[in-house]
């Protein structure tokens, strides 16, 4: 299977660059787990953020996440709407505290369990040399300066 989408990526850049290839996989398997489970990388990251009864306002979230706040507005909206998340008016200001809501810890866990059953997946097709070997690099280039 590849995993690289030549039609977005120039095949000069996939020749030679290591980090368009680790950027390839990485959206190439956030792809995948949007399709299977139907949630976008930005609304799991709001649940993932939201997680252990944690309530924060739509800007605190945005910053935690370190995205734009009208993507994580827009997101909480239609979460709201499908009724994963409640909203409510801060006490003072204009704040809207969001949690989840028990509909959404229910949605939560079903999304774990589906990148839990990916990750076995990938670990019964590499040996565990192969596994070690991948985690290895991935730890040696997150720490590199550049």
């Amino acid at each position: 299977m590849n995993i690289i989408p030549r039609k977005e990526i120039p095949q000069e850049i996939l020749e030679d660059s290591v980090l368009a290839h680790i950027a390839a996989a990485y959206f190439s398997v956030g792809k995948r787990l949007e399709r299977k489970t139907g949630c976008s990388a930005t609304r799991g990251f709001i649940l993932s953020t939201l997680r252990g009864g944690a309530t924060l306002n739509q800007n605190q979230i945005a910053t935690h996440l370190g995205l734009d706040r009208t993507v994580v507005h827009r997101a909480i909206k239609t979460m709201a709407q499908e009724g994963l998340v409640s909203e409510r008016k801060a006490k003072s200001g204009r704040a809207i505290h969001v949690q989840l809501t028990r509909k959404g810890n229910r949605y939560r866990e079903r999304l774990i369990k589906a990148r839990v059953t990916a990750d076995e997946n990938l670990r019964r097709q590499l040996s565990s040399d192969e596994r070690a070997t991948v985690m290895r690099l991935l730890k040696l280039i997150a720490e590199l300066e550049f």
